[in-house]
């Protein structure tokens, strides 16, 4: 980037706020339209009457928060394309979610999903997973407050400007709409947010003259490292981090997450919620794609002078807005363009978090225990809505105040996905495993998920287990008087895969037991969760549990017990004609006669095909 300031103009503001204005009034409109919903369970499934293509969209968009749109692209900037190795455990994650717990969330048609937990375990065990979604409130405020910080430094914008207008839009189209609004508001924000992407790739491709040039770079950088099948725990990434760590983490997302769970469930029939996640792997692989793409498109601009080595940014997670401003900002509108999708990457996440918590709290404290009509709790789950977004707001100013403790949240976030992970699991597969075991199960998961990821903050990984590529400032020749401000600190949004801080190598190596990869914290929280809670089950009686049935995966439910049948009925149908066609022939031909005719024998044989003699 030159020593001039890049900022952005007048086009860029209007296309930033058309953008915002088109993705309110599309929540305003649906609003509007819902404004005759009469029951809280409408309000909060939208009725159950949503199609798949709408729900997969929404699945897509609240995975796509600003996390995605600045951070993985750098994290492939640094660390190589490898990161897409991804897009497998999408897959097995999906399945897996489809196969297991979607037939029995959908058949007891749940509003809140840790409801599942008191049906099937207890209300302690309720409670305690309730406890643990409600610690994304934090995790939504610094959605909020990341991008507005970006936007801020990159633009003068007022920081609290941007947070508030953030949290308004999104609790207005949230209290007014519910879920339908805010799906259906994800559905113009995923469009937004590939825009953006898509004008960073495509003016990168053309600056550099086609994307060989840019493959060629990250070729010669090492940043195509696909073939990296260490077992070892302790790599940041390999393929078996990325596939089975990727795994459990979007198991636990997809599976149990009451955002995503909300949203399969409000289809209009588990045919469309099945498709619903199954369209939304495209999405999430076309996401995944753009990423790994933006971030090679990063190392190919900045091989050989690195912004963030050279002082010109605080954060990694700066250098994608800073490869906009440097080639963008020749074009009126587009930078305006990008920042409009990472602020709709935050209202989708912000959304849809604000809708997921008060689902939750109208069915795990509110109707519980008080007995209202359905127009009051209608009322008080809107009031829920407009409470959360407050407190979202609230949670962007603490976010202010965290600086580094910012890593230790994103890391508690993604472990508590493990142990909830390994207790839906066992409450949908093991019928023996009883309400001690469970809520056991999943202490003891969440205690050995968090204290592994404090391990991981004392003593990470050393650089030849995580080995970040090398980074040049050779080529740097940064002229001064710029009054572009790129060095105020901007804290890592949370994320599951966020990049450690650097620290010191001494240090590093004197601690003797190191931290496995950040993507097996959710497995070892997943999987102690579900050996403890077998052990301690059987140890109290589990084995003459009885449960109802409903709750229980049964055959029947899987889409592959019936694809299986059906191969099998129809390999069975084939043996059966084949058979069949067999007995035919043999019927069709009698034993041949010989009868004498004058001097010499002529063969005979009657045809029943034919009915008469062939000669």
């Amino acid at each position: 980037m030159s020593g001039d300031a890049h900022l952005l103009v007048a086009a860029d503001y209007v296309v930033f706020a058309v953008v915002l204005l088109l993705s309110a009034a599309v929540g305003f409109y649906y609003a509007w339209r819902s404004r005759k919903q009469g029951t809280s369970r409408d309000f909060l499934t939208g009725g159950r009457k949503l199609n798949a293509l709408a729900v997969s969209m929404s699945l897509t968009a609240s995975y796509m928060s600003s996390v995605t749109v600045l951070s993985n692209p750098a994290e492939v900037y640094r660390y190589g394309a490898i990161f897409g190795y991804l897009s497998i455990s999408y897959v097995i994650a999906v399945v897996y979610t489809s196969e297991v717990f979607l037939p029995v969330f959908y058949r007891l048609a749940i509003n809140s999903t840790y409801e599942y937990l008191e049906l099937r375990f207890s209300r302690a065990t309720r409670l305690l997973g309730m406890l643990i979604f409600f610690f994304n409130l934090l995790y939504t405020g610094l959605v909020i407050y990341a991008p507005a910080l970006a936007l801020n430094q990159v633009t003068g914008m007022n920081l609290w400007g941007g947070i508030i207008s953030t949290a308004t839009v999104c609790t207005l189209y949230c209290a007014l709409g519910g879920l339908k609004a805010v799906v259906w508001t994800d559905v113009v924000q995923i469009g937004i947010m590939f825009a953006g992407y898509m004008s960073v790739i495509i003016k990168s491709v053309i600056l550099k003259g086609g994307i060989s040039t840019i493959l060629s770079d990250a070729q010669e950088g090492g940043r195509i490292n696909f073939v990296d099948f260490d077992i070892n725990p302790l790599r940041r990434h390999t393929f078996w981090t990325l596939v089975i760590g990727g795994a459990f983490t979007w198991s636990s997302i997809y599976g149990t997450y009451q955002p995503q769970v909300q949203r399969y469930n409000s289809c209009k029939s588990i045919k469309h919620a099945r498709l619903a996640l199954f369209i939304n792997v495209l999405g999430l692989a076309c996401t995944l794609t753009s990423s790994v793409i933006s971030g090679l498109c990063l190392y190919s601009f900045y091989k050989n002078c690195d912004p963030w080595k050279a002082g010109q940014v605080s954060s990694p997670d700066q250098l994608l807005p800073y490869l906009v401003m440097d080639i963008l900002a020749d074009h009126q509108g587009l930078p305006g363009l990008f920042f409009a999708a990472v602020y709709s990457a935050s209202l989708s996440t912000v959304s849809t978090s604000i809708n997921a918590m008060a689902a939750v709290t109208m069915e795990d404290l509110i109707k519980p225990r008080i007995k209202l009509s359905e127009k009051k709790l209608l009322l008080i789950s809107k009031g829920l809505s407009v409470f959360f977004g407050i407190v979202c707001v609230a949670m962007a100013g603490l976010a202010s105040l965290m600086g580094h403790m910012m890593q230790a949240v994103s890391i508690i976030w993604g472990v508590t996905g493990g142990p909830l992970l390994g207790l839906f699991s066992l409450g949908v597969l093991c019928p023996f495993v009883n309400s001690i075991g469970g809520l056991c199960g999943l202490v003891t998961g969440l205690a050995a998920a968090v204290s592994v990821s404090i391990i991981g903050m004392i003593s990470p990984s050393p650089p030849e287990m995580t080995r970040p590529l090398f980074l040049s400032t050779e080529g740097c020749n940064f002229t001064t008087g710029s009054s572009f401000n790129w060095t105020t600190p901007l804290p890592t949004e949370p994320s599951l895969f966020t990049t450690t801080p650097g620290q010191n190598t001494d240090d590093i190596h004197a601690v003797q037991w190191h931290s496995p990869s950040y993507l097996y914290f959710c497995v070892i929280g997943g999987l102690t969760s579900v050996i403890v809670g077998i052990i301690i089950s059987l140890l109290t009686g589990g084995l003459r549990e009885t449960v109802d049935p409903r709750l229980m995966l049964m055959k029947e439910d899987t889409l592959s017990y019936h694809l299986f049948k059906r191969v099998k009925d129809g390999v069975r149908a084939e043996e059966q004609r084949y058979q069949k066609q067999q007995t035919d022939d043999r019927r069709s031909i009698l034993p041949c006669t010989f009868p004498s005719l004058g001097h010499g024998r002529n063969r005979q044989c009657w045809s029943a095909k034919q009915g008469g003699w062939n000669q």
